[in-house]
């Protein structure tokens, strides 16, 4: 992996017809942000080659809406990144093949990965405040990834109502 891309599902509905969390599925506000995400992340050149998605209903139907802006990507369902934490999160993504590696998961494991990757790779302290000021809904950070497995942080990225 040479680059790691974390985006946080969209907006949720706030529950589901079974009653479960698992089960909830993207709003309408969650399918807009997610699509512009998509394509802002795409259009600076931060396209995965492999996608590794929890298997909850959100993060099924935010890649399912994201994926028109990354054709070229290969989607991995894990079970063990539902509400995980940042450390089974940065396994799962160690351990993919493919040079640009996209998580699409769940808060707070993927914003705790966000300001522990920015600190590892000595981020300015602006980003990594930002980062833990909020990382909403359909937000993303990218990280390089060295050989040594060393992060840089390339940019913190909020959907437009937080920008």
């Amino acid at each position: 992996m040479d680059r790691l891309i974390l985006f946080r599902h969209g907006k949720a509905e706030p529950d589901s017809a079974s009653g479960e969390d698992f089960d909830r599925r993207l709003a309408p506000r969650g399918q807009r942000e997610t699509v512009d995400m998509s394509v802002r992340l795409a259009g600076k050149g931060f396209s995965p080659d492999k996608v590794l998605v929890s298997t909850a209903a959100r993060t099924r139907d935010t890649w399912a809406v994201a994926q028109a802006a990354f054709p070229d990507a290969y989607a991995v369902f894990l079970d063990e990144l539902y509400l995980a934490e940042a450390a089974v999160i940065w396994q799962a993504a160690k351990a993919a093949d493919g040079g640009t590696v996209m998580v699409v998961g769940h808060n707070p494991g993927l914003q705790e990965l966000a300001i522990e990757l920015c600190r590892a790779g000595g981020a300015a302290p602006a980003l990594t405040v930002r980062a833990q000021n909020r990382f909403p809904t359909a937000g993303a950070a990218a990280f390089a990834i060295d050989a040594g497995g060393r992060p840089t942080a390339e940019g913190l990225f909020l959907p437009e109502r937080w920008d």
